[in-house]
C-alpha cells in the first residue's frame, strides 16, 4: 500500500474535502470576494482560491454548512461553481487502500472529467488522480464503503474497461476481497469497447484505435461492420420477402441501439439525464414503434459511422503528443572509469555521465561537458535546422546527436526531463477549458433538455389539441430529437482547441490549456523582458574603467563580490574575470539588494556593486565617470559601478545582444495590430538605445513592483501578455492576461506562464498571436456551421421535407465536417523555415 503521513493540518473526521472550478472567478478582486463570504461560513477551513486555475478548495464540515448552501452562496455573488472532486471523511490510513486502474478508453479530457464527476459520488474515496494521455487512474479506496468491485462496475458502465495495475489494500479491506485479484490482468488484452467521449458531458461515445489497429478491429468498428451488415442484408430480404425485411431491421437498430441505451442509463444513474446517447436510442426506439424500423436502423448506423469518424480523427490529433513519449532512447551508455555500460536510460540519476555516439538520440537532459555536434532538437522544440553544440550547452532528452562523440551530464530524471514536463502540462492543457467551451458547456446543458422539450410538444400537441394524424407528427418529434443532438456544437471547441494546442506542440509553442490560447490572440499589447527575453540572456563584459585603480583589480573585486550571484549581469563579470585568469578573493557577509546593488566584505573592505543611479545616492559621481556612463547607456550597455563605501573605485561596462529575431518578431507583432513595450530595469538610455533598434517603446528602471504596476495599467487598456524568463518575471508573467516564458529560461517562470516558446525564438510570440486566431476563427465557423445547418434543418422537417436518415446526417454529418474542419489546424505552420544558428559556450569578453 502507498501511504503517505497525515497533514499536520488535516481537517477533523467530520468534514469533507472539496475542489470546485468558479467560473467567473478569473481576477485577485474576485478571489477577494469568495474569500471574504467563505470566512463567515462555519465549519469552513484550508480555504485555498486561484483566479488563475478558477479553482476552490476547502475542507468542509457538511453537519454546520451543507454543500448545496456553499454553491449558492457562490451562485449570489454572481459565479458558477462546478464540484470537481469530493474526498470522504477521513479515513485512518492503515484502512485504505492505494489503487492504480489502467482505464482502457480513458483517453480524453471530458472523459477525465466524466470519471472525476463519477468519483465525487463514491463514498470512501479520495486523493483521486486521473490521466487521459495514460489512461490511469489513482485513488485511496476505504473499502469498508464502497468496495472495489462496485467501482469498477460503475466504470464498466460508463463504457471504460479498469484493469488494476497495482495498489495494495490494507489488511482489513483484503480480508473483504479474498480471491478478487484484479492484478493478474494485462490491459493490453483487453478490447478497446466504445466508451462516452462527451467535451459538454453528453456522453459522446467514440473510440481511438490503438497504434497499428485496424478500424474495423476495434469495438466501434463492429458495432458499424455488424449493423451495417445486418442493415445491407435487411434491405436484400426486401427483395426477396419483405417481412424478412422487416425483422432484419428491427435487429439492426436493435444491435446498435444496445450499448447507446446502456450508457445513457449509465449517465442517467449519476446525474445526465439528457445525454447524446439518450436522444439517439429514444429515436431509434420510436422508429421501430411507428414501424419506421428501416429509417431507425439507418439512423443507428449512421451514428456509429459517425463516432467511429470522430474516434479516428481524435486519434490524429493527438498522435502527435503521445509519440513524445517514444522520443527518449530505451537505454544509454553509462560512463564508468574509462568504459561505458548499456543501462536503462529511466534509470539515470542526476549527476551521472552518459555517453551519445553520433546517430544516436540523448538519454537525458543535460549539459555538455566534451565534444561539439550538430543536435537535431525538431522532435523536441520543432527547431527544424540542427543546431550546433558544444561543452557547457544544455541537450534535450530525445534530440538527436548527428555526427561528433559527446559526453553529457544528466541534469533532470526521466520523470523530469523535458519530454515528461510537455506531456504533464498537454495534460493540463487539454483538460484546461477555454472560455467559449465552457460556455458551449453550460449553453448545452439548457439545450438538450429544451430539444427533448419541442420534440414532445411538436408529437404530442397537433394530434391531442388539433385532431392531427399522430404518425407525421410522431415522425416529426423522433427527427427533431436527432437534429436537436448536440455533438457537432459541443465538438466545435475542444476539437479545435486540442487541434491547435497540439500543431503549436509540434512547432515548439507549449500552450497550456485552452483559456491561454483563446486569450492570447486577443491581447492588445504585448510586454516584453529584456535580459534573456528580447536579448540573448549572455552578457559580456566589454569596457573595464578604472578610477585611480588599475582595471585588473576593479574586475577582480567587483567580481569577487558578484561571486555568489546568479544574475546574468554578475556571471558575465565573473566570466570576465575567470577569462582573465585573476583570483579571486574570499568573501563575507554578501547580500543582495533587489534591482539595485550587490554588497559585501572583501578584504576587510565593504564594497558594492550597484547601479549608477543607486550609487548616486550615496554620494554623486564624479563628472568625468558620470560622462562616461552616459557615453556607454548611449551605446546600449549596461554600466556598474564598483565602490567602496562612498568611493567609486570603477565602472565595468557590460553588452547583452538582442536576439538575431528580435526586430522581425516585433515587426510582425506590429503588423497583426499589437503594440509592443519592453520592461526593463536597466537604466533609461540603455534600454531606450535597445528598444529604439527594434522599433518598440521602453518602461525602464523598474523595480519587480513597478512591472506589476506596468502590467496592471495595460491590463485596464485591453488585454496584455507578459513575455519573460527569470524570477523576477515570475510575478509578471502571472499579473498579466497571458504569460509567455521563453523555453530557456528557470523553471518558476516555466510553471508560472500560460506558454512557453521551446525554441527560445522571439517570432514565437507572434506565432502564438497568430494561432490562436487561427482557432478561434476555426471555432466561429464551427459553431456558426452546427447551429446554421440544425436551423435549416429544423425548419425542413417542421414543413415535412425531412426524413430520419437526413435527420441523424444533419448531426453526424455536421459533426464530422466540424471536426474535419477542426483538423485543418494540424497543418498550421506559422512562419517560415528558422535561419541556421550555432550555439557556442560563452564568448570570450574584452576589456577597455
Amino acid at each position: 500500500m502507498t501511504a503517505s503521513p497525515p497533514r499536520p493540518d488535516a481537517p477533523l473526521p467530520e468534514t469533507a474535502h472539496l475542489t470546485y472550478f468558479v467560473d467567473g472567478m478569473d481576477c485577485a478582486s474576485c478571489v477577494q470576494k469568495v474569500e471574504r463570504m467563505m470566512a463567515t461560513l462555519p465549519g469552513a477551513s484550508g480555504v485555498k482560491t486561484s483566479f488563475n486555475k478558477q479553482t476552490l478548495d476547502l475542507d468542509l464540515d457538511e453537519t454546520r454548512t451543507s454543500r448545496t448552501t456553499l454553491e449558492q452562496n457562490l451562485q449570489a455573488l454572481g459565479y458558477t461553481p462546478e464540484l470537481l472532486s469530493r474526498a470522504a471523511p477521513l479515513t485512518p490510513i492503515e484502512d485504505l487502500s492505494h489503487l492504480t486502474y489502467f482505464v482502457d478508453g480513458m483517453d480524453c479530457a471530458s472523459c477525465v472529467q466524466k470519471v472525476e464527476r463519477m468519483m465525487a459520488t463514491v463514498p470512501g474515496a479520495s486523493g483521486v488522480k486521473t490521466s487521459f494521455n495514460k489512461q490511469t487512474l489513482e485513488l485511496d479506496l476505504d473499502e469498508r464503503q464502497t468496495p472495489r468491485a462496485l467501482l469498477e462496475r460503475n466504470l464498466h458502465s460508463l463504457g471504460y474497461t479498469p484493469s488494476l495495475q497495482g495498489g495494495a489494500a490494507s489488511p482489513s479491506a483484503a480480508k473483504s476481497h479474498e480471491g478478487h485479484d484484479h492484478a493478474g490482468q494485462d490491459h493490453h488484452d483487453h478490447d478497446h469497447g466504445s466508451h462516452d467521449h462527451d467535451p459538454g458531458g453528453h456522453g459522446h461515445t467514440h473510440e481511438i484505435p490503438k497504434p497499428g489497429q485496424p478500424w474495423y478491429a476495434t469495438g466501434q468498428g463492429k458495432l458499424v461492420v455488424t449493423s451495417g451488415v445486418l442493415l445491407a442484408l435487411a434491405w436484400l430480404f426486401g427483395f426477396i420477402e419483405p417481412q424478412f425485411a422487416t425483422v432484419g431491421f428491427i435487429a439492426a437498430t436493435l444491435i446498435g441501439v444496445w450499448p447507446l441505451a446502456k450508457k445513457a442509463v449509465a449517465s442517467a444513474r449519476f446525474g445526465d439525464y439528457f445525454s447524446i446517447n439518450t436522444l439517439v436510442s429514444l429515436a431509434a426506439l420510436g422508429a421501430i414503434l411507428i414501424g419506421e424500423a428501416a429509417e431507425g436502423a439507418v439512423v443507428v448506423f449512421f451514428f456509429a459511422v459517425g463516432e467511429l469518424l470522430e474516434g479516428i480523427a481524435a486519434g490524429r490529433a493527438r498522435a502527435g503528443i503521445q509519440a513524445l513519449a517514444a522520443l527518449a532512447p530505451k537505454t544509454a551508455l553509462l560512463v564508468e572509469g574509462q568504459g561505458t555500460r548499456e543501462v536503462p536510460a529511466n534509470a539515470l540519476r542526476v549527476g551521472q555521465t552518459v555517453q551519445v555516439n553520433p546517430g544516436a538520440r540523448v538519454p537525458a537532459d543535460g549539459t555538455i561537458l566534451s565534444g561539439t555536434s550538430s543536435l537535431d532538437d525538431s522532435p523536441v522544440t520543432g527547431e527544424s535546422v540542427p543546431v550546433v553544440k558544444s561543452a557547457g550547452n544544455s541537450v534535450y532528452a530525445g534530440s538527436i546527436n548527428t555526427d561528433g562523440v559527446l559526453t553529457v551530464r544528466v541534469d533532470k530524471a526521466a520523470s523530469d526531463n523535458t519530454i515528461a514536463r510537455i506531456i504533464h502540462m498537454v495534460e493540463e492543457a487539454e483538460g484546461s477549458k477555454a472560455p467559449t467551451a465552457r460556455f458551449i458547456d453550460r449553453f448545452s446543458r439548457y439545450y438538450t433538455p429544451g430539444v427533448v422539450a419541442v420534440s414532445a410538444l411538436v408529437a404530442l400537441v397537433p394530434p391531442l389539441f388539433f385532431g392531427a394524424q399522430w404518425h407525421p407528427w410522431l415522425y416529426k418529434g423522433i427527427a427533431l430529437l436527432l437534429i436537436g443532438c448536440p455533438c457537432a456544437l459541443v465538438l466545435s471547441v475542444p476539437a479545435a482547441i486540442t487541434s491547435g494546442i497540439s500543431a503549436g506542440t509540434r512547432r515548439g509553442l507549449l500552450i497550456k490549456g485552452g483559456a491561454a490560447l483563446e486569450s492570447i490572440g486577443s491581447v492588445k499589447t504585448v510586454a516584453f523582458d529584456k535580459t534573456g527575453t528580447l536579448t540573448a540572456g549572455k552578457p559580456r563584459v566589454t569596457d573595464v574603467l578604472g578610477v585611480n585603480l588599475d582595471r585588473n583589480e576593479v574586475l577582480r573585486l567587483a567580481a569577487a563580490v558578484e561571486s555568489g550571484s546568479s544574475h546574468p549581469l554578475a556571471k558575465a563579470i565573473t566570466d570576465a574575470a575567470r577569462q582573465g585568469g585573476l583570483t579571486l578573493p574570499p568573501v563575507t557577509d554578501a547580500q543582495a539588494i533587489p534591482g539595485k546593488a550587490v554588497t559585501a566584505t572583501v578584504e576587510g573592505r565593504t564594497l558594492s556593486v550597484s547601479s549608477p543611479r543607486h550609487a548616486d545616492t550615496f554620494a554623486p559621481l564624479p563628472g568625468s565617470v558620470r560622462a562616461k556612463i552616459t557615453a556607454f547607456e548611449e551605446q546600449g550597455r549596461t554600466a556598474v559601478v564598483l565602490r567602496d563605501g562612498t568611493v567609486p573605485l570603477g565602472v565595468i561596462a557590460i553588452r547583452d545582444e538582442p536576439r538575431p529575431d528580435a526586430r522581425e518578431a516585433i515587426a510582425q507583432l506590429r503588423g497583426l495590430g499589437v503594440q509592443t513595450v519592453m520592461l526593463t530595469g536597466d537604466n533609461a538610455r540603455t534600454g531606450q538605445a535597445i528598444a529604439s533598434d527594434l522599433g518598440m517603446d521602453v518602461r525602464a528602471e523598474l523595480l519587480p513592483e513597478d512591472k506589476l504596476r506596468l502590467i496592471a495599467d495595460l491590463k485596464a487598456k485591453g488585454g496584455v501578455a507578459m513575455v519573460g524568463d527569470g524570477i523576477n518575471d515570475a510575478p509578471a508573467l502571472a499579473q498579466s492576461d497571458v504569460g509567455i516564458a521563453m523555453g530557456g529560461g528557470t523553471d518558476v517562470a516555466l510553471e508560472t506562464a500560460d506558454a512557453a516558446l521551446l525554441q527560445e525564438r522571439v517570432t514565437g510570440v507572434a506565432h502564438l498571436v497568430s494561432l490562436s486566431r487561427a482557432t478561434m476563427q476555426n471555432i466561429k465557423v464551427n459553431i456558426a456551421f452546427a447551429l446554421g445547418l440544425k436551423a435549416i434543418f429544423l425548419v425542413t422537417t417542421l414543413l415535412g421535407y425531412t426524413n430520419l436518415w437526413m435527420a441523424i446526417l444533419a448531426d453526424t454529418g455536421a459533426t464530422a465536417i466540424v471536426t474535419a474542419n477542426a483538423l485543418r489546424l494540424l497543418r498550421w505552420k506559422g512562419g517560415g523555415p528558422a535561419a541556421p544558428r550555432t550555439v557556442t559556450a560563452a564568448p570570450t569578453p574584452t576589456r577597455a
